[in-house]
């Protein structure tokens, strides 16, 4: 092993993973800048995450390698990055790469003047000529003979390219009305690109877009669409059965590498479970069908069992290898389930979940259910269930006893606030007193281990935190505590939620231009201030910010926060016309901002089940813009807002208030009074 370059300092999984690469990796770094300058030597930017198969790739077959290593550190000062930890490197030199290239993707190659301006790059190479994409070693070769020989022509590239990039990230469009008639061409842009056959959008490589089927779902709400709801269900329904979720563990991998959601890559990331842990829920809500909760809970129990740790946070991701195979750890054949569940049992489930002598990926079986699984009526067959649920777990503790994939356990805000959202919807669907804990045990270490001083960090690895918080960090964890607000009426989460919002505005939102950064005022200078608008595999942190703004505007009745959002909005709407697809948050933004959004606030404490009454009216159904307040008179300290203003319990029994639309129907005690107020909502 050859001594550790200065990775081995850092505390991401990912640049510890390279710190005993042959290559004099820096992290990025006032150092590394300096000596770029100093050296006259352009930087060679290597951006990625432990859990991405490709990066392992070129990784193993050029960052290890000594010859290839010796020609990086001769031409260049080499950078490696973490994308999960510096969103806004990778952000601005992505968007570089695909104006450069045509496509992204990581492990993201980027090559930068000094100064840090882009002026080349691609995604991954080989360690030579392979499928028309040039060997490293020559690219590495011919980019150092364009600098040394070709500087005029490179600086002149460069600044033009981060002008058009700067262009790109911060370009705010003119004024436009903000109408519902941007949803219904959204969702038509969407139903063009519906695979009716096996669900989703599009053809191969198939993502699981969890934002744009809960505006597909919104928009079944609204306005009644049945094809927007069949958009939703057949797509669910398809990645539920499919390879893409672990039928034994629990939890979705990363995308399908098919049209069929069969074949994955198998990395699990914890955004993506959280959010369509959230989406699975709000389907349960709106169609009462209980397969729907169960591959939610199934996920949950999958997050609980092997991405929780003990003080509460939630690791990053778990890759795709193990043992430097891909899929290794799930896939199965015939034989060694029959050895383990028995002939009889054995063959039952070998034929529920598609195991073969031939397999379906690389001589072996990736689990998916049967259509004769699908047919089965377990409620006329429970010791069916039953056993198949058993056989699950036999096989589950079967797989356990194999190597697995490493787990990035770095902690990042954002994602553990979206899934700290999931567990405390799911405790307020399932009254499950365990997702509420687990909630509240993360938003405890949120709120006190990455929440000091007034300033948010990004990450928190070896009992500290580091980088102080994006945009999308602030308006994830208010969004988050908002909806653990709701499920456990504790005043707390909704206090250090308005304490948020007003930080946000104050580090994030620049009046003279007119955008939210994704970047704070006391952050680092770069080369552009990033704002990224679109939503990808989670929403923007603009898009995120705007319906968070909107929601505590009426909670405290802050002109302020509305005049920002409708701003953002009001200048997003063409750009949002013209990429429907990229827009799911942003959607959802418009939905609330152009419904009635009920506004509810129940009085009266947790525990009682009066109180419980009145809830279960509410939850009866799938009201996507509703905000809800308890107001708990014996914890009374929230009293004194907007939205919780004079109201009380009515004959000392817990009580509803609904409004909408600037107004509100009488307070209720009675369970039924509410039931049709909730029914008039319009």
């Amino acid at each position: 092993m050859s001594h550790p370059n200065r990775l081995i300092n850092e505390s991401s999984p990912y640049l510890l993973q390279h710190a005993y690469n042959p290559v004099d990796w820096y992290p990025w770094s006032e150092e590394a800048l300096t000596k770029s300058k100093v050296e006259n030597k352009p930087i060679l930017l290597s951006i990625g995450y432990s859990a991405c198969h490709w990066c392992h790739v070129m990784a193993h077959e050029s960052f290890e390698n000594e010859k290839i290593a010796e020609l990086m550190n001769l031409y260049f000062v080499c950078i490696k990055v973490d994308r999960e930890e510096r969103p806004d490197l990778d952000s601005i030199y992505m968007k570089a790469v695909q104006v450069t290239t045509g496509s992204g993707g990581w492990p993201l190659t980027a090559f930068l003047t000094p100064d840090g301006k882009p002026f080349y790059g691609g995604t991954y190479f080989p360690p030579e000529d392979r499928h028309g994409i040039p060997g490293f070693p020559k690219l590495l070769k011919s980019v150092a003979d364009a600098y040394i020989n070709s500087r005029p022509e490179i600086d002149k590239h460069s600044e033009k390219l981060t002008e058009h990039v700067a262009k790109m990230m911060n370009n705010t469009g003119q004024i436009n009305t903000i109408s519902e008639s941007t949803l219904k061409v959204a969702f038509d842009s969407f139903y063009s690109e519906f695979d009716h056959e096996f669900g989703g959008f599009g053809a191969h490589p198939k993502f699981p877009q969890p934002i744009n089927f809960e505006f597909s779902l919104r928009h079944h709400v609204r306005f009644k669409d049945e094809n927007s709801l069949r958009v939703v269900e057949e797509s669910l329904i398809h990645m539920a059965n499919g390879g893409i979720y672990d039928q034994i563990g629990g939890g979705f991998h990363r995308y399908s590498t098919d049209e069929k959601w069969l074949v994955p890559h198998f990395e699990k990331m914890l955004y993506d479970n959280a959010l369509l842990t959230s989406l699975y829920i709000h389907v349960y809500e709106k169609t009462k069908n209980r397969f729907y909760l169960d591959i939610a809970e199934d996920t949950l129990s999958y997050v609980k069992r092997e991405m929780l740790d003990i003080n509460g946070s939630f690791y990053s991701s778990q890759d795709a290898d193990s043992e430097g195979i891909e899929g290794k750890f799930f896939v199965w054949n015939c034989e060694e389930i029959i050895e383990e569940l028995g002939e009889k049992e054995g063959q039952i489930f070998n034929e529920i979940y598609g195991v073969t002598k031939k397999g379906n990926f690389e001589g072996k079986s990736i689990l998916t259910k049967s259509n004769s699984y699908q047919s089965i009526p377990f409620e006329d067959n429970p010791e069916f269930d039953k056993n198949i649920n058993l056989s699950k777990e036999k096989l589950l503790a079967l797989r356990n006893t194999r190597i697995p994939p490493e787990t990035d356990k770095k902690i990042i805000t954002s994602w553990n606030a979206l899934m700290m959202k999931s567990f405390a919807e799911a405790a307020i669907v399932t009254k499950n007193g365990e997702y509420l804990r687990i909630a509240q045990l993360n938003a405890d270490f949120l709120t006190d281990k990455l929440y000091k001083s007034s300033i948010l960090y990004r990450t928190y690895q070896n009992d500290e935190p580091k980088i102080t918080g994006f945009l999308e960090d602030y308006s994830f964890l208010i969004d988050a505590l908002l909806k653990l607000h709701e499920a456990s009426f504790e005043s707390k989460w909704l206090k250090i939620a308005v304490g948020l919002c007003y930080e946000m505005v104050d580090l994030f939102w620049d009046d003279s231009t007119g955008i939210l950064y994704d970047t704070s005022n006391t952050h680092e200078n770069l080369v552009i201030r990033p704002s990224e608008w679109t939503d990808n595999a989670i929403p923007s942190g603009t898009s995120l910010a705007v319906e968070v703004l909107l929601k505590f505007s009426i909670i405290l009745d802050e002109q302020l926060f509305r005049d920002i959002a409708t701003r953002i909005l009001a200048s997003m709407i063409k750009l949002v016309e013209q990429f429907p697809s990229a827009s799911g948050q942003w959607l959802n933004a418009i939905d609330f901002y152009t419904s009635n959004h009920p506004e509810i606030t129940i009085v009266g404490s947790k525990s009682n089940k009066n109180t419980q009454s009145l809830l279960n009216q509410v939850y009866k159904t799938y009201i996507p813009n509703k905000i809800l307040i308890g107001l708990n008179k014996e914890k009374n300290s929230i009293s004194n807002l907007a939205f919780t203003k004079y109201k009380q319990a009515i004959a000392n029994q817990p009580t509803a208030y609904l409004c909408q639309n600037y107004e509100c129907d009488l307070p209720t005690n009675d369970p039924e009074i509410l039931s049709k107020q909730l029914l008039d909502i319009k």
